[in-house]
């Protein structure tokens, strides 16, 4: 009866694990490192399944140019300083802080589309801003000292970097979405987009620094979490998502799949032995309720 909300609350749930497991080999093998593998093994089984079964033909060439800038900024920008953003604030916090995308691609909408920006709408905004504030500022208690929970480096640096992948996330939507709009194969237009992060991905490791090199060798472990990070986030996350999209009300499960940082949560403390302090629970509930207001206005 609620099979498409169901399929966005485990769409949610699917990102909130994967968060879990990027963030130990992300810091082993560095971001860029992490996000070049990532991505390529995803790149390989979107390519086997739109080849399998014959969608490739959906993207014309008009399509072909807004998709592959899609997944430029999209992906290839974005996911980067996501991982660049986990590194130095943990999961949780980037997690909160890429809930940005929402309120952001409501205003790229408003200033580039002439999208409308109602009163509910801009309320929406606003909670969600004060939330992810909340979550940074008092979304820790000094008896947290998991690893997760530590911040490397200076603080505004990170929230630069998770801002600028929800902006990136958000860009890369706004292309694609009047493409998607025509009829594009999804899953051909996500091996495009995730081809083209993984070939610019590959390319920086040809640049002299060694930031953009892989900072240790992999192991067993830190591969099966790559491959489980990148098959779970992008592909089953992402499928579940499009399946809930495709029957059920867009407002509901767009709310309901931007839980997320309140999913994550729990599965944190299950993982570190550690509650969330009170201000990353109330961050995270105003997330979702701006979100709410946001997609439902």
């Amino acid at each position: 009866m609620f099979i498409f909300e169901a399929a966005a609350m485990l769409a949610a749930l699917t990102w909130a694990f994967t968060s879990i497991l990027s963030a130990d080999p992300a810091k082993h093998l560095g971001a860029i490192a992490f996000n070049r593998w990532r991505m390529t093994i995803v790149f390989v089984a979107l390519i086997a399944w739109a080849t399998l079964f014959g969608t490739w033909s959906s993207i014309t060439g008009d399509a072909f140019w807004a998709l592959f800038w899609s997944g430029f900024i999209g992906i290839f920008l974005g996911d980067t300083a996501l991982f660049l953003t986990m590194n130095r604030l943990g999961p949780r916090r980037t997690a909160i802080l890429f809930s940005m995308n929402a309120p952001i691609s409501v205003l790229l909408g408003y200033l580039f589309l002439g999208e409308a920006l109602a009163p509910q709408t801009f309320l929406g905004v606003s909670i969600t801003i004060i939330g992810v504030i909340l979550a940074i500022i008092f979304g820790k208690r000094k008896t947290q000292l998991h690893k997760w929970e530590s911040i490397t480096g200076t603080l505004w640096v990170g929230i630069l970097f998770g801002t600028l992948a929800a902006l990136a996330q958000a860009i890369g939507a706004l292309i694609a979405r009047p493409i998607m709009e025509t009829g594009v194969d999804p899953v051909a237009a996500s091996a495009l987009r995730v081809g083209t992060a993984a070939f610019g991905l590959w390319a920086l490791m040809l640049l002299p620094h060694k930031n953009f090199k892989q900072a240790n060798p992999g192991s067993v472990s830190i591969w099966t979490q790559v491959a489980l990070s990148g098959l779970l986030g992008m592909g089953l996350g992402m499928t579940l998502l499009l399946f809930a999209l495709s029957g059920g009300k867009v407002g509901v499960i767009t709310t309901l799949s931007a839980t997320t940082p309140a999913l994550l949560l729990p599965i944190l403390w299950w993982r570190t032995k550690e509650a969330p302090a009170i201000g990353a629970w109330i961050g995270a509930i105003l997330v979702i309720l701006g979100s709410a207001l946001i997609f439902n206005a």
